[in-house]
This record gives C-alpha cells, structure tokens and sequence, in this order.
C-alpha cells in the first residue's frame, strides 16, 4: 500500500512537469527550496551546475528572474531546452576543468551557487554517498571562488554519515547553513539538500 502511495505522488510531480513544460520533476525540489528560504530574485546571477536536463534553469528564467539578471547552466550533457531561454549562457563540460571554470568566470561574480548534480551511481551505497560527498566538496569550493560576498549555495548530498563534516565546513563560511529534504524528493532517495546563506566576506576565495 505504501508503495502504491509513493508511486502515485512519483507519478503526480512527474505529470505535473511535464503538463508545466519542464523536463524533469526536479523543478519542483527547487520551487520547495525557494518557498522555504527565499534565496532568488529578478535581477540575480546564478550558476546552475549539473543543470541538465534543465528543470532549475527553466524555473529561475520563468519564475524568479522574470527578464533581469541571468543564469550560466553548466554539465556534461546537453539541457533539454530548446529554444534557450533569453536568460541562459550554457557551457557544455566539467564545471572543475580550468576552460571551463576560465568561462564560468567571465559570467560572475553570482548572487548564487545552485547544483542538483549527482554522481554516477554504483548501487553500493558506501561508493555512491562517498563520490557525492567529494562532488559536493567541489561544488562548495568552487561557489567560495565564484560567489559575491552575500551570495547563497544549494548542494545536494547523499545522506551517509559523511555529509556532517560537509555541514561543518559549509558553516565555517557561511553566517547560516540548514539541511532540507523537500517533499517532492521520492521517498526512497537518501538525497538532502544543504542551504548556505550569506557567504561571509573573509570566506570568499580570492
């Protein structure tokens, strides 16, 4: 029965995507996060990394920017938006590789870091939770690099124990750090979003 429950609400956001026109239901993660936390606004620049299929990218350009500001969407894979929206600079590669993070640059600095971005899993829980501790490592450091004093960050990590640590440091440089697990996360996902808000000005990289 539970199952059953769980795959009606799966089916319920998936439908709703695509009767909204986004391609995933991964927008509404998003939407729940911006309700809770208030991070965007007309007039922001933000970097969406590990953007595609697009879902982030689309909401920000449809619902928060609203024709100010702009969003650099940055992955390995082509983003499902065709055409791409007026408010969107798309880099196809590795946000880490030097070119790419030169480029990434060029658009910044941003009012916000957001990644939905997840490793490619194994199955094994202890691989898949350590592999997305480290890229969420790399997503922090590179927000510290690209971030304006002020700026916000939203990570996502898999739950293994070992995304304390990540907590600890993400608090060290950001006046206020929360873990949220939107609703619209299927439930069987060990998946947790963490908030940073407010960069603090002595933790920006130079």
């Amino acid at each position: 029965m539970a199952k059953q429950k769980n795959q009606r609400a799966s089916d319920h956001y998936t439908q709703r995507a695509k009767k909204e026109g986004y391609p995933a239901r991964s927008v509404y993660k998003l939407e729940e996060i911006q309700q809770k936390f208030q991070l965007f606004r007309p007039g922001m620049r933000i970097l969406d990394i590990g953007a595609a299929p697009g879902s982030w990218t689309l909401y920000l350009h449809r619902k928060m920017l609203k024709g100010k500001g702009g969003i650099t969407a940055v992955d390995l894979k082509e983003l499902g938006l065709n055409p791409l929206p007026s408010s969107v600079t798309f880099f196809k590669g590795d946000a880490f590789a030097d070119d790419v993070r030169r480029r990434i640059s060029g658009n910044g600095p941003f009012d916000a870091v957001i990644s939905d971005a997840a490793p490619a899993t194994t199955g094994n829980r202890t691989v898949d939770t350590a592999r997305s501790e480290q890229l969420a490592e790399d997503v922090l450091a590179l927000a510290c690099e690209e971030l304006k004093p002020g700026g916000s960050l939203v990570i996502k990590v898999f739950q293994g124990g070992a995304e304390q640590k990540l907590l600890q440091e993400m608090r060290s440089r950001f006046s206020k750090v929360k873990p949220f697990k939107p609703k619209a996360s299927r439930s069987e996902s060990f998946e947790v979003f963490l908030i940073g808000l407010a960069l603090k000005a002595e933790q920006q990289s130079p």
